[in-house]
């Protein structure tokens, strides 16, 4: 039986350098989540349409998040009340690639821009020149503090004919300070492209299975799960969707 690294072998490859021409770093996301164990059949549907990022040999990365926000919670709550301009600051090592930085994430109404500076590791303190990065999106980065770490793996590929991306995360993990939780078996996709194309090869197959986009933050759900006590009634058609695919009792 194939696996998803038999499948991935099968796609062209991209290196991360070529990478740099399809960054999307200015964007529209679109966020799908399912049973891991559909990704093989979808990575089986669209292999001749997407060439997937290679690094050192390795397809599918490691990727390892520390997230921020205030001690009142404001960017978590930007998103529980569906606030249509938003923040996301935080800290994120690429391990396979060696490569860190310090990201901030603007998310308004339908685009997200992301910002980032290359640093040299992840530390939970945040040096002089990140505040001074952090400060040109959020006036008082001595407010923050760190709130979650998230783990999970992630296949990038690269669409072959128009500018898009798409990133499959599994094996999701949140963690802070001894508290653990992760969300099953499940991968959540994520399509980023220039404009909104719903004719993507990706799309169009996880229409043809009944797949409706979803947004949802990792962030939040990991926040939610980690610290129970907070506000997360707005979440809850999320966690019982969660449930629903991972059969367990709702």
């Amino acid at each position: 039986m194939s696996t998803e690294k038999d499948i991935l072998n099968q796609f062209d490859t991209i290196s991360l350098a070529e990478m740099e021409g399809v960054q999307l770093l200015n964007r529209i996301d679109t966020k799908y989540i399912f049973p891991d164990e559909d990704t093989l059949k979808y990575l089986a549907e669209i292999k001749q349409n997407y060439r997937s990022l290679q690094i050192d040999g390795v397809r599918q990365a490691t990727y390892s998040t520390l997230y921020y926000d205030t001690p009142d919670n404001l960017f978590y709550l930007q998103h529980h009340r569906e606030k249509p301009t938003r923040l996301k600051i935080r800290k994120r090592q690429y391990v396979d690639s060696g490569l860190s930085f310090l990201e901030v994430k603007i998310k308004s109404k339908e685009r997200t821009d992301k910002q980032r500076m290359r640093i040299t590791a992840i530390n939970e303190e945040f040096s002089t020149e990140e505040k001074d990065f952090i400060r040109q999106f959020y006036a008082e980065p001595e407010t923050l503090i760190p709130r979650i770490w998230s783990v999970f793996e992630r296949i990038t590929l690269v669409n072959k004919d128009t500018p898009e991306r798409l990133t499959i995360d599994s094996n999701i993990r949140f963690s802070y300070r001894g508290e653990e939780a992760n969300i099953g078996p499940l991968a959540i996709a994520e399509v980023k492209q220039e404009a909104s194309n719903r004719n993507s090869t990706f799309v169009q197959i996880l229409k043809k299975e009944h797949v409706r986009p979803m947004g949802i933050s990792k962030y939040c759900i990991g926040a939610a799960l980690i610290y129970p006590e907070l506000k997360h009634n707005n979440f809850k058609e999320k966690f019982l969707h969660i449930k629903r695919l991972t059969n367990e009792p709702v």
